[in-house]
């Protein structure tokens, strides 16, 4: 009953049916790509699709790169993504942004190279999941924002939607799904999650680009006078 499996985590079977609301695919991206496992999802979906994918780790863009996937070893907190802007379907973020400082510029990226009408599928860790709420309860730190650990920033559904609203009705929400259901094995996990998203391990919103995008991302650190050193691009 308290056999955790680790790697529903990542969600790859919620990824998968979110993938199958989204239109024919041409041109992917996923941003902190891995392996990439979830664009091999895209492909099984769309086999002509062209595939592109953000990672630094020497090892994985090399096997991104033998699975025929351009690959773009770049650090994107700090560097524009070498495509064209308004130019891919999809964007995938599946447990990246809460390793990011930068979200506003990860966001502008993302906003910028995707097609109006195009989707972004964002996974992160549940700040709000049952687990982290009896750890808080207990005076403990929750597991997704350890001081000692890769993590930044936590997120709950409603504070990430908070954040992607900077960009004022830019996106709309397709769909949401949660993806394992801590501290129970998966005959039990896999039921809560999709019973109780909002409370599950990981939380995956689809989402669709409704209308042009200005910048907005960029513009809200300062005009909020946000006193963080936030980096907003070569200015």
């Amino acid at each position: 009953m308290f056999q955790v499996d680790k790697s529903l985590n990542y969600g790859r079977n919620e990824i998968f049916n979110l993938l199958k609301l989204v239109p024919q695919v041409h041109s992917a991206l996923d941003v902190g790509a891995g392996r990439g496992d979830d664009l091999e999802l895209v492909r099984s979906l769309n086999p002509d699709a062209l595939l592109y994918g953000v990672e630094y780790y020497e090892e994985n863009a090399k096997e991104l790169e033998g699975r025929g996937i351009k690959t773009f070893k770049i650090n994107f907190e700090k560097e524009q993504l070498p495509v064209q802007e308004g130019c891919l379907d999809l964007i995938i973020s599946n447990q990246m942004m809460e390793h990011s400082k930068e979200v506003f510029w990860v966001l502008h990226e993302m906003s910028r190279t995707l097609k109006v009408g195009g989707h972004l599928l964002i996974g992160v860790p549940n700040l709000a999941s049952l687990h982290n709420r009896l750890l808080l309860l207990m005076g403990k730190q929750p597991t997704s924002i350890q001081n000692n650990s890769a993590h930044l920033r936590g997120y709950t559904k409603n504070d990430l939607l908070k954040l992607i609203d900077v960009f004022a009705k830019g996106y709309e929400v397709v769909s949401f799904r949660g993806s394992n259901f801590y501290p129970f094995s998966p005959w039990i996990a896999k039921p809560l999650a999709k019973a109780i998203p909002s409370m599950a391990y990981s939380l995956f919103l689809l989402l669709r680009k409704t209308k042009d995008y200005k910048q907005e991302y960029l513009k809200y650190p300062v005009d909020r006078q946000l006193e963080t050193n936030f980096y907003l691009g070569d200015q």
